[in-house]
């Protein structure tokens, strides 16, 4: 008899999901990615990206959770024992991620507090690099940063204490609260930025399409990467996450659900972003494309400069949007950790309580690096390698594997009918197929040999070389390794059986 934990309302599973897809990527990455890329004329490749891969890719792990009822490791090795490793692969990226994940939240965290009376002063920049992180030379580790180390202690707290509750009790609960906080907490500071003199400059630089970039390939390439970044696709976790759907779950609706509400809090954020960089231009009487910026540079420089510059309840718009980067971290971070613990419960057959303790204390402790004074160097590397070698890369494998090796598509297809509202038959059938067996393969292919060539090119960051070999590189196959070794130890005795409301083999 299976006795997998399981969701307690299918309302607690998609906010989880969306929790998952929701995070600081939204936020800094979407708006800069969208304007550097033609604005309004983005939104063609992002809807297609989205629509060939997204939702496509969605569906297909939502499937493979639900039907093989284990962690990526288990779902893969009950799917063929030789693709176990592919599994662990993901996992371990997950890992990788949550150690330096963790450390922004805590940034946001720091942030939240620094609003109240505006501690960072006028030269933001300055006030980050220096007196907050402390940033040594890269490859320096340096001494802790007790003013990170603190809230980063706080973060884990709050989030293995969530683990530690289950997935009914603490993780859905959890998105019950973060999600709905995070969307209500947003909109605040959308509506407050859309009042700001400005603003009209900022959306039209947004919007304003500019279609010559349509036949740019690259374009494209970041619409798909930027799908591929933001819906949690690749390392795990909605493999993970829809293991604990119940019998009856109506697969593909909760993937549309998904995918569209990520998708419109990006848009959401793209709104607030540019209001509040238009709003920025004509205070300082410069274009738009002058304050444009994206990742840690727009939200811990550019935004503390914008909120000096406001002209009215500066502290409280600065908690808030430091604490919307709070919730949306947290979201994510919870389901990050989520894919180790369990598939370290799956693997050897503890309880949740050990699980939690050993995968996500053992994170914990690493995360302590970041933590550092070279704390930043360290992250920015091994986030750029891990995220474009391992999970832009393990989607490629994923799919390649999944349609071609194992040959899996169909057995999924008539899997998810069974259990949804929406059938993946006539032309939706034949559009989930198409996308990927053909048209996800061949972006993700372009994607990673265009990578390749570029970082063999050119040095990331301007760092040395020596440093991006030994803690992005290295990172990134260790991961990898990792997850190969691992699918190596044999499981328990009937572990890798199906449950028996997953054993029906379907074949119509």
């Amino acid at each position: 008899m299976e006795n997998r934990p399981q969701w307690g309302t299918r309302a607690g599973f998609i906010l989880a999901a969306v929790g998952s897809a929701i995070g600081l990527g939204n936020i800094w990455r979407f708006p800069a990615t969208a304007y550097e890329n033609g604005g309004g004329a983005f939104f063609v490749p992002y809807l297609f990206a989205l629509l060939t891969a997204g939702i496509p890719l969605l569906i297909l792990e939502f499937t493979m959770g639900h039907k093989y009822r284990g962690s990526a490791p288990l779902s893969y090795a009950r799917m063929n024992k030789k693709y176990e490793w592919l599994g662990w692969w993901q996992v371990g990226i997950a890992f990788v991620i949550s150690t330096y994940y963790a450390v922004i939240i805590a940034w946001a965290m720091s942030y939240s507090v620094f609003s109240l009376n505006l501690k960072w002063g006028d030269d933001t920049g300055g006030f980050l690099i220096g007196e907050y992180l402390q940033v040594a030379a890269p490859g320096e580790i340096g001494g802790l940063v007790p003013s990170v180390l603190l809230p980063l202690v706080i973060v884990w707290v709050v989030t293995l204490g969530i683990l530690f509750k289950g997935v009914k009790k603490g993780v859905e609960v959890a998105n019950k609260i973060f999600i709905p906080a995070l969307v209500i907490l947003f909109l605040v500071i959308v509506v407050r930025a859309l009042t700001l003199e400005g603003a009209t400059t900022g959306l039209n630089a947004f919007f304003k399409p500019d279609w010559s970039t349509i036949a740019d390939g690259k374009v494209w390439v970041a619409a798909y990467g930027q799908i591929f970044f933001s819906l949690s696709i690749a390392f795990a976790i909605m493999v993970t996450y829809s293991s604990y759907l119940p019998k009856k779950a109506d697969i593909t609706n909760n993937a549309f659900i998904t995918a569209f509400s990520n998708s419109g809090f990006e848009l959401l954020a793209g709104i607030g972003v540019f209001s509040i960089l238009g709003f920025m231009a004509v205070q300082q009487g410069v274009g738009v494309e002058d304050v444009v910026a994206g990742g840690v540079g727009l939200a811990f420089v550019v935004f503390p400069q914008i909120i000096n510059e406001f002209p009215a309840f500066k502290e409280l718009f600065g908690f808030l949007f430091f604490g919307s980067l709070v919730l949306a971290g947290l979201s994510s971070l919870i389901s990050i950790v989520e894919t180790f613990v369990a598939g370290v419960q799956d693997k050897f057959k503890v309880s949740r309580t050990k699980a939690v303790a050993f995968g996500g204390g053992l994170s914990a402790v690493i995360s302590i690096l970041f933590a550092t004074k070279g704390g930043l160097n360290f992250l920015d590397v091994a986030d750029y390698f891990i995220n474009q070698f391992g999970v832009a890369l393990a989607g490629l494998v994923q799919v390649i594997i999944v349609v071609y090796f194992a040959r899996q598509l169909k057995t999924l297809r008539n899997h998810a009918n069974e259990i949804s509202d929406i059938k993946l038959t006539g032309f939706l059938g034949q559009w989930w197929t198409w996308s990927l067996a053909v048209i996800t393969p061949i972006v993700l292919g372009y994607m990673m040999i265009d990578l390749i060539r570029t970082n063999i090119a050119e040095v990331y960051g301007d760092y040395p070389r020596i440093f991006t070999i030994q803690y992005g590189v290295v990172v990134a196959v260790l991961a990898l390794l990792v997850g190969i070794a691992f699918s190596l130890i044999n499981w328990k005795k009937d572990a890798l059986e199906l449950p028996a409301s997953s054993s029906k083999e379907v074949n119509k």
